[in-house]
């Protein structure tokens, strides 16, 4: 469901409304008739803070916040994104269409309960036969915000809802081949430029990681360039996103099992979808920020001629990896995308990638493992900006004890560490390929859910876009 946010004056006739109060005594304003006074009265009693009235033609739905005000910015801004997970699934489960909110004191507030609204409203029905499951809420209406805010959350949550879109497609349809395509019309939309490079480009840059990966694959692989460059960018030298965009990974010949791993392996371009939609959020938002995206993208099979364990391969800069787990091949497509990175002299490169399950089994689906070699100043910054997107952060040490874990008597390195601190040695095997400030992001955890969490869902939640996002936002300031 494509939910348009629009500004407001008034609410219009039957549409639902949301209002934000402190006390009881605020609702005099609001035009409640007795019983429904009464009726907030006695919900109070039972210390329910968040109240719905139904009043047949409109939902009308109260919250109290004066508790609220104890919490961080952080932890308010999260309240109100789910405060409108709730609300979606009331107006949905009531079959209304419109809802209007009127604004809090804090705008953010404000912008938060649309936020957690619209993201909670999307739908992949793409293979449905039943559209009955259709959601009915197409519009937010908001009195008391600038339209300009508005219509950048309107941008910030269609390129959510691309991204989980990407990912939740089947790899029966989204190859690589597909990706690259779908990741040109949206850049070109958006105003982005975009080089989609061949197999036969490819291979005359020898990236003998990515072509590596796709020799068991019948379907080419691509690798895709995206580039903004505003005239009146804040910066002369590129932020560089790179995302990996492993369609479908089986494992190769080190084959995955099929329960709870092989069978959600199409959410594997995770981070390629994230660093795509990003770009083009940011330049359809016309931040004044110049970026560059670099997405390899291929699927990995154990088929036709597929790598092996035990084989070396010449990466792009010409480093060679010793290949012992054809299953840890995200890092050779990214170690091809972070050594192409350096021809853009960037200031500062932020890879995306469900790498290792490692990550995940650490902190699960709450966070995002990070580490790297960028500044302490960019590191603080990322971490805010993740605490309050809610894509929160969690740096991981990046000791050079974990580098020798990797030393391979055979080639320049192997491309696993062994069963001590995984989610490290991989980001410690992307390093070789980096001369630049660089931070590494896991998204293993949060990229796919099984369970619906709120207002990020269930399946494909586009971790990243948001971080991302707000991140060059505040940059651009």
């Amino acid at each position: 469901m494509n939910t348009k946010i629009n500004a407001q004056t008034k609410v219009l006739k039957d549409q639902s409304q949301v209002i934000l109060v402190n006390n009881a005594k605020e609702l005099s304003q609001w035009n409640l008739n007795k019983e429904e006074l009464a009726y907030v009265a006695k919900k109070q009693v039972a210390k329910e803070s968040y109240i719905l009235i139904n009043q047949f033609s409109q939902l009308t739905f109260i919250q109290f916040t004066e508790d609220w005000k104890k919490k961080t910015e952080a932890e308010q801004l999260e309240n109100y994104r789910n405060l409108g997970n709730k609300i979606c699934a009331a107006l949905n489960a009531h079959q209304y269409k419109n809802v209007c909110i009127h604004a809090a004191s804090n705008e953010n507030f404000t912008l938060a309960i649309a936020e957690g609204l619209a993201l909670s409203n999307y739908q992949f029905l793409k293979y449905k036969s039943d559209k009955k499951q259709t959601n009915t809420l197409n519009s937010i209406g908001i009195i008391g915000v600038q339209k300009k805010d508005l219509e950048t959350l309107q941008i910030l949550v269609d390129a959510v809802f691309t991204a989980r879109t990407w990912v939740n497609e089947p790899q029966s349809h989204l190859t690589a081949v597909v990706f690259a395509k779908e990741m040109k019309s949206m850049a070109t939309d958006a105003g982005v430029a975009c080089e989609i490079l061949n197999k036969k480009q490819i291979e005359t840059l020898k990236m003998g990681g990515l072509l590596s990966v796709n020799q068991g694959s019948k379907t080419p692989p691509t690798f895709t360039i995206l580039e903004y460059k505003p005239k009146l960018a804040k910066n002369k030298k590129p932020l560089v996103l790179v995302g990996k965009g492993v369609v479908y990974d089986t494992g190769g010949l080190s084959l995955k099992p099929t329960p709870n791993s092989m069978d959600t392996m199409k959410c594997d371009m995770a981070g390629g979808a994230a660093v795509a939609a990003a770009i083009c959020a940011i330049a359809k938002a016309k931040l004044p920020y110049y970026v560059i995206a670099l997405i390899p993208a291929t699927d990995n099979r154990p088929g036709e001629n597929a790598y092996t364990p035990g084989d070396v391969v010449k990466m792009y800069d010409g480093q060679t990896v010793e290949v012992l787990n054809t299953d840890a091949e995200g890092r050779m497509l990214l170690g091809d995308a972070l050594a192409y990175a350096k021809k853009y002299e960037p200031s500062l490169v932020l890879d995306f990638a469900t790498l290792t399950g490692a990550a995940a089994a650490a902190i699960g689906s709450y966070g995002t493992v990070f580490m790297g070699t960028a500044s302490e100043e960019i590191k603080k910054s990322l971490i805010d900006t993740g605490k309050l997107t809610h894509e929160r952060l969690v740096e991981f040490p990046f000791w050079e004890d974990y580098a020798k874990l990797i030393n391979s008597d055979l080639a320049d390195m192997k491309n696993i560490g062994g069963p001590i601190g995984g989610a490290i040695t991989a980001g410690k095997f992307l390093e070789k390929f980096t001369n630049y400030p660089w931070m590494h992001f896991d998204i293993a955890g949060p990229a796919y859910l099984n369970v619906a969490d709120s207002y990020r869902g269930k399946h494909g939640t586009a971790v990243g876009v948001r971080l991302l996002f707000n991140f060059v936002k505040k940059l651009s300031k």
